[in-house]
């Protein structure tokens, strides 16, 4: 193996490794918001609720599920083509599996939000909390970052033209 072909996989192996750190991070909240959301569905409470709460904790439930299902799939990827030299594509298709998987669990910390906002004020208020919520997300863990992404190509195209 020439000394390009293994500075590239060392590149590879470093990107996959940062990248599943990453989901391990992600992973173990997103767990702890499935438990918690389950768990709401046995209380006494839960019961009496309305149809809106029920269908927005259900949502919240199956964005939360698809979270899990997404955030975990880089790691078992990874296992079932581990040593086949597929490091490459492993890393393309869990990165596409994590942006969506934030997304997600973007939206089933929104849910979460609304659900316990309409429980304890309801009405306006919770609704105004969950728009916030899907506000922070979506600038914080999306808007930003892809603005930062565009900068940096506009700045390589300027590079270019140099």
């Amino acid at each position: 193996m020439s000394e390009a072909e293994l500075s590239d996989q060392r590149r590879l192996a470093r990107n996959l490794s940062e990248l599943l750190q990453e989901l391990r991070v992600a992973q173990g909240g997103v767990q702890i918001l499935f438990g918690f959301l389950l768990s709401i569905a046995f209380t006494e409470r839960y019961s009496q609720a309305d149809l809106y709460v029920r269908v927005t904790h259900l949502g919240t439930i199956l964005f939360a599920a698809g979270a899990v299902a997404l955030l975990t799939a880089p790691a078992a990827w990874h296992r079932i083509l581990f040593r086949r030299g597929r490091r490459e594509d492993i890393i393309a298709v869990a990165n596409r599996f994590a942006v969506v998987g934030m997304a997600c669990l973007a939206f089933a910390m929104t849910g979460t939000i609304l659900l316990l906002a309409e429980i304890v004020v309801g009405g306006w208020p919770s609704i105004a909390m969950g728009v916030l919520a899907a506000l922070v997300f979506g600038t914080l863990w999306f808007l930003l970052p892809w603005r930062e992404r565009h900068q940096d190509d506009v700045d390589a195209e300027r590079d270019d033209l140099d």
